[in-house]
């Protein structure tokens, strides 16, 4: 595959690692420790333009293409903190897509222009206590009220839960199944929205991921984006490019694990020699590598159709399932070759290791993807 990064996108790469590496990654560890990051992040972000990049120019966005978001999203990798990158990514890459997409100009003014700037934290909020993958599930409802919906139900594993300002959320507009599910704006300062609790996770601890309640909230109907009862479709739209930055995070993730641990066994000795000396080692990453750049051009070449404004689901699918289920691999043995430094939390590895694992869970699990896939192929 020919390399997709012009000048223009590389120019952009040294502008996003210099911030990460300036901004982000000196905090990795203290965030964490603390179960959040600074709410400036998000202004930062916003202020380089990082939330926009491929949003529309009329709203703050860039209008760029896919291949920045790339960049973006590998870059900020370096980072060392998942939990961080899952904000910002959610901000820009899930929550306000659809909005960018389908949304009314105020909507977009109300919403998506804010968000851009990292003014307003966005959060997505489709899955439920009893319904993650299987959105066509979802009991949240939208009864209708005169000009607005009353809004009841509970939303779980949402993140920037605890502090967002507005929520691209999935209700029950009608009958039951997927073809009567809409999604809809909502501001989190409506009465009777409320943070039932805040998610004790085993990573991606600076992150906040929480459990939401709504009691008759009540908004205006104007906030339903695109046509009511047609969200199931959105959704399932929407879902591509969080499953795409998630294996384009995986690969990148991978590729930073293996140089640190590389650099590691250069440094470090045993029985007389570097670790990376010796075989069992040498052959282990040559594995790996070779597998990390498998993943990575299936990743590419998801990269390159959806860039394209194809619908490749088939490929997008693939893309997470090989890099999330291959980086559990990596990360077990990128910690196992740091031996005791790599189960201490200061470490890097010890944190991708415990991070990394969400990849074949959040966003639809490896199992569904398999599901998906098989059902391309008609099986």
């Amino acid at each position: 595959m020919i390399n997709p990064f012009t000048e223009e996108h590389e120019a952009f790469r040294k502008t996003v690692r210099a911030w990460v590496e300036k901004e982000l990654t000196p905090h990795s560890l203290e965030w964490d420790r603390a179960g959040i990051f600074p709410r400036e992040i998000f202004k930062q972000a916003g202020e380089l333009g990082f939330l926009g990049i491929n949003h529309d120019p009329k709203y703050g966005g860039s209008g760029l293409d896919y291949w920045f978001v790339t960049a973006f999203s590998e870059e900020l990798t370096r980072s060392q903190n998942a939990g961080v990158n899952m904000a910002l990514l959610v901000q820009s890459q899930m929550a306000t897509p659809i909005i960018n997409e389908l949304g009314t100009d105020e909507q977009k003014r109300e919403f998506l222009e804010p968000a851009l700037k990292g003014e307003r934290i966005a959060a997505l909020g489709v899955s439920e206590p009893g319904a993650g993958s299987d959105v066509a599930n979802i009991k949240t409802t939208a009864r209708r009220d005169g000009d607005d919906y009353v809004i009841n139900g509970s939303k779980m594993w949402i993140t920037n839960g605890t502090r967002a300002d507005f929520i691209t959320l999935g209700v029950r507009t009608g009958e039951a199944g997927y073809g009567g599910i809409s999604l809809v704006t909502f501001p989190t300062d409506v009465k009777g929205f409320s943070v039932s609790k805040k998610l004790d996770k085993v990573g991606n601890l600076s992150s906040d991921t929480a459990i939401l309640y709504f009691e008759d909230c009540r908004i205006p109907r104007r906030y339903v984006i695109g046509e009511e009862n047609e969200g199931f479709y959105h959704i399932m739209t929407n879902f591509q490019g969080e499953r795409l930055v998630g294996a384009i995070t995986a690969v990148s993730g991978m590729e930073r694990m293996v140089e640190d641990s590389i650099r590691y066994g250069n440094e470090r000795e045993a029985f007389g020699k570097p670790l990376i000396k010796f075989q069992v080692w040498r052959h282990k990453f040559v594995e790996h590598l070779t597998a990390i750049e498998a993943a990575k051009r299936l990743t590419y070449h998801a990269v390159a159709l959806y860039d394209a404004k194809e619908n490749p689901v088939k490929e997008i699918s693939m893309a997470k399932l090989f890099a999330g289920d291959l980086a559990q691999k990596v990360a077990y043995d990128c910690q196992q070759f740091f031996g005791g430094m790599g189960y201490i939390e200061e470490t890097p590895v010890a944190r991708a290791w415990r991070d990394v694992r969400l990849i074949t869970i959040g966003g639809g699990t490896s199992e569904i993807m398999k599901e998906i896939i098989s059902k391309l192929y008609g099986l």
